[in-house]
């Protein structure tokens, strides 16, 4: 608990401006916490999934193939789940129903990123806010011609200068670091679902074009 309590009484030194910044801090490893752990359910490996659905699609079992994509709690058989439920307004309608359900599935997945982008900006900020009230104390301590007989009181206005100062740089450059981690996970399972549903696509446009073809020798 020694660490604890050196660690409490160094916050306590960089003055009034701590407040937000502890916050700030706690809000930033909450909100990376939470989607790191999205994330990582979101980017999970669809393909034996898209296998077996595209063998029941050959099949003609669009039911059957829907029923397996939901199986899996994915963005990826989300999207390609919309895409098939909409296969009879053809192959047009099937790449508009995607791209509305990513659109969704990419607002949920960047859900929160803001405020880690708002704390990236505010906490060098309010650092140097406290910087600035910190120097501002000092000042006044010499106005008061008492920092000549009291030199702590200088020297704490300027340790409450240095702390907020470097508090607010730490929880700017953590969270930078996580949010653009975040950002090249979100890339990632973008990019999945775009290659994905042009891939499923194909296959519905292969169904398509092969139905066309048997219906033809039939007649």
């Amino acid at each position: 608990m020694t660490w604890f309590v050196s660690a409490y009484d160094l916050l306590c030194k960089g003055g009034y401006v701590m407040i937000p910044l502890v916050a700030c801090s706690l809000i930033s490893l909450a909100v990376m916490i939470e989607r790191f752990l999205v994330l990582r359910r979101a980017d999970s490996d669809v393909s034996e999934t898209i296998r077996k659905t595209e063998e029941a699609l050959y099949e003609g079992k669009i039911d059957r193939a829907i029923q397996i994509l939901r199986s899996q709690d994915s963005p990826v058989t989300r999207v390609l789940a919309a895409g098939i439920q909409t296969e009879h307004l053809g192959e047009r309608g099937a790449e508009r129903a995607m791209e509305e359900q990513g659109t969704l599935e990419i607002r949920t997945l960047t859900r929160g990123l803001g405020y880690l982008d708002t704390i990236i900006t505010i906490a060098p900020l309010l650092g140097l806010l406290g910087t600035v009230t910190g120097m501002i104390s000092s000042f006044h301590v010499i106005a008061a011609k008492e920092g000549f007989s009291t030199p702590t009181a200088i020297t704490g206005g300027v340790a409450e200068a240095l702390i907020a100062t470097a508090a607010g740089l730490i929880i700017a450059i953590y969270t930078l670091i996580g949010y653009n981690y975040l950002q090249e996970r979100i890339k990632h399972i973008v990019a999945e679902i775009e290659s994905r549903g042009t891939a499923m696509i194909n296959v519905l446009a292969d169904i398509g074009e092969a139905y066309c073809e048997n219906k033809r020798l039939s007649a």
